[in-house]
């Protein structure tokens, strides 16, 4: 008896072209490699601070098999304070020509503010990754469309400071997929073509430990959406839970069966810190699942 494959079930995706990398979803998971150059991030803060630092990372992040690199200034971990506009544009923008200057990889970056997104598109970035889904800068979604980039809209409640004592759902799945579906809606009204946007239900974001665990058991559930979908598990602290790991940093493995189950969900591209290794189960885990 032959049983019809869960995420061969929707029709493919167009697909995204940036840089000289074609993304054609359902074909394999793409891993997007994670540049925090913050002094202040829940498990690689302060490491990655310095131009030379941080282009030593991303060469790295490259040759262990990134498929894009995700740069951002500010901190979204629980509790993070929000940095003035400029310091974020310093932190980020060099970086990014530094990275532009020396490799040709897509270059996401992670912010929620258009000012930001603007400038790192004009230093060499490809694509806009916000947390808030576009809802903390009313321009973010003009900015984005004037630009012609794609967009990465997240589930998000509240703020980072706030976030973790929002968390009680009468239907999580139902609620990430709501927000979403009004999110794309509004990207599309101002303009972004609904191929150029990719979702992410946002895991650990307003998200309790239950709860993580049910969005990455339900993640089908989003594909009806009919946006590529981008899982960010790396390190979180539901990982942590499971294995009783204060340290991020020891959390790898927990990370790897967690892409696995990504995967097997249809997730389309999984953001994380530890490239040699989930590279390694991106393939093969896409032997069993794709």
């Amino acid at each position: 008896m032959k049983v019809a494959s869960q995420l061969t079930s929707l029709p493919l995706l167009p697909p995204w072209k940036l840089r000289e990398q074609t993304f054609v979803w359902g074909t394999r998971t793409f891993m997007m490699g994670i540049l925090n150059v913050t002094p202040d991030s829940f498990s690689d803060g302060g490491q990655f601070q310095t131009i030379a630092t941080a282009l030593c990372q991303a060469k790295h992040l490259v040759d262990s098999g990134a498929d894009i690199l995700d740069i951002g200034g500010q901190s979204t971990r629980p509790q993070a304070m929000q940095i003035p506009l400029q310091e974020e544009l310093e932190r980020v923008v060099p970086v990014i020509q530094a990275v532009r200057q020396e490799l040709d990889i897509p270059i996401s970056v992670d912010t929620t503010r258009a000012v930001v997104a603007k400038a790192a598109i004009a230093a060499g970035a490809d694509l806009v990754n916000d947390i808030s889904g576009a809802t903390f800068d009313s321009e973010m979604l003009a900015t984005v469309a004037v630009l012609q980039v794609p967009i990465v809209l997240m589930h998000l409640r509240g703020t980072p400071q706030t976030m973790q004592q929002l968390t009680d759902y009468q239907d999580l799945i139902g609620e990430i997929y709501q927000f979403l579906e009004t999110q794309i809606a509004a990207a599309i009204a101002a303009g972004i073509p609904k191929t150029q946007i990719a979702i992410d239900p946002g895991i650990g974001f307003a998200k309790n430990y239950e709860q993580n665990l049910e969005i990455l058991r339900r993640l089908p559930t989003l594909r009806t959406l009919g946006c590529p979908i981008l899982v960010g598990p790396s390190r979180k602290s539901f990982i942590g839970q499971v294995l009783n790991q204060p340290d991020p940093q020891q959390r790898v493995w927990g990370t790897a069966a967690a892409c696995c189950a990504a995967i097997a969900s249809g997730a389309d591209i999984l953001r994380v810190h530890d490239l040699p290794q989930m590279h390694d189960v991106g393939r093969v885990a896409d032997v069993f699942w794709r």
